[in-house]
């Protein structure tokens, strides 16, 4: 005799083998978005204020930089064990939790800012808003089943413009008040821990590890691909954060662009960047997501060695950085849909982790690489020959290789 079966019902969550996404997948995707947004612009809050920091603290250059280094930095590294306990202890626990720590250090940035020591150690506090990449994308990716994936990565990875949206309100709130955006961003860290901790729900499925965080990042450590991803992980998002760090600075050198020219040009660069990554995982659902990395970082490798050649701003240089950044946003997009098809479900947290910091560290090295050749060639055209060489070699890797990955 058979058991007749039960039918499903709207609150029943669809296995993961189903061909659409049930509801809970869309809220957990939208809720997780925002909270991504606003931790990463809790993230940068100094960045935007450095220039005041530096002067009311009568920072040097350097130390300036340090000063907006250290929670990108830390960011970046912490998304390693957040991913591994993400692995562990789910989505819902950790997204809420995160975002109600990183109110601590947002206000503590009211009492510390007229001393720099003070603000290294909330700078380094303040890392801990850059780590919640690694709680979503697990998150997301247990949601959604392989044919819908990479396009809910890649709108969950459109929540990286908290930082742009970070560039362009923090400063005009702190006219308004010095205090003002560190309370505003406070505010709305605390209403979002309480909505996240109501509507953000771990899959049923979800398979728990029980062995020791140590052990599961050794494990995740082993794996070929971790590093093959976080390779090309470090050329697209590296290439992303590197810009964005670093094009202010090129457009007021090289192009004698007034600081508010400047800071408007890279705003439009980083805004290409977050529209093109769902665009990347859009694409990664209907061809191999190895592919559309090849071809996105071949066309920042064609567009690199033009700009190269210094062309004049208007238009070609504006045409050459806008396609090189939708080049870079559509290859993080479709790295990230190549994360879920080459790793084990249970240890993509723990991937994910280790691919999210190499991507935020890979951003650092290239703008001290333009800063030096600058300085020592008075050009940058070997910079961006380097950019060139870096992103064709992943082309070739991504398309000659990733292509035939599988889950170990």
């Amino acid at each position: 005799m058979t058991t007749p079966s039960t039918p499903t019902t709207p609150s029943t969550p669809v296995p993961q083998t189903s061909s659409h996404p049930p509801a809970a997948a869309y809220r957990n995707l939208v809720v997780a978005t925002i909270g991504f947004a606003l931790t990463f612009w809790a993230w940068n809050l100094i960045a935007p204020l450095a220039g005041v920091f530096g002067s009311d603290l009568k920072l040097s250059s350097f130390a300036q930089s340090f000063l907006v280094a250290v929670p990108v930095l830390v960011g970046s590294l912490g998304r390693i064990p957040v991913g591994a306990l993400t692995d562990r202890y789910g989505a819902r626990l950790l997204f809420p939790l995160i975002s109600a720590l990183t109110i601590i250090p947002v206000l503590l940035v009211i009492p510390a800012r007229h001393n720099f020591g003070a603000m290294l150690a909330v700078g380094f506090l303040l890392g801990l808003g850059g780590t919640t990449f690694a709680i979503g994308i697990p998150l997301v990716n247990s949601w959604f089943p392989p044919a819908h994936r990479g396009l809910a990565l890649g709108i969950f990875g459109m929540g990286m413009g908290g930082v742009a949206l970070s560039g362009y309100l923090t400063p005009r709130m702190a006219k308004h008040g010095e205090n003002l955006p560190f309370l505003v961003v406070a505010i709305a860290l605390a209403v979002y821990a309480v909505v996240a901790a109501v509507l953000i729900t771990d899959h049923p499925d979800r398979k728990i590890p029980t062995t020791s965080l140590g052990k599961r990042l050794g494990a995740a450590g082993k794996l070929r691909v971790t590093w093959e991803l976080s390779a090309l992980y470090a050329i697209g998002f590296g290439g992303i954060v590197a810009f964005g760090v670093y094009l202010p600075t090129y457009l007021k050198t090289w192009y004698e662009l007034s600081p508010t020219e400047a800071g408007t040009k890279a705003a439009g660069f980083a805004l290409v960047t977050v529209i093109f990554r769902p665009v990347g995982g859009w694409l990664s659902d209907r061809i191999h997501p190895a592919t559309v990395t090849a071809c996105a970082l071949a066309v920042v490798a064609l567009f690199a060695i033009l700009q190269a050649f210094d062309p004049t701003l208007n238009p070609m240089g504006t045409i050459c950085f806008l396609l090189m950044a939708a080049g870079l946003g559509t290859a993080s997009g479709s790295v990230f849909a190549l994360v879920s098809q080459v790793t084990p479900q249970p240890q993509v947290g723990s991937v994910t982790g280790i691919v999210g910091a190499m991507g935020g560290l890979g951003g650092f090295v290239p703008p001290l690489v333009m800063g030096a050749i600058y300085s020592a060639k008075d050009s940058y055209s070997i910079g961006f020959m380097l950019l060139s060489d870096l992103a064709l070699a992943g082309c070739v890797y991504a398309y000659g290789r990733m292509r035939n990955a599988r889950a170990e």
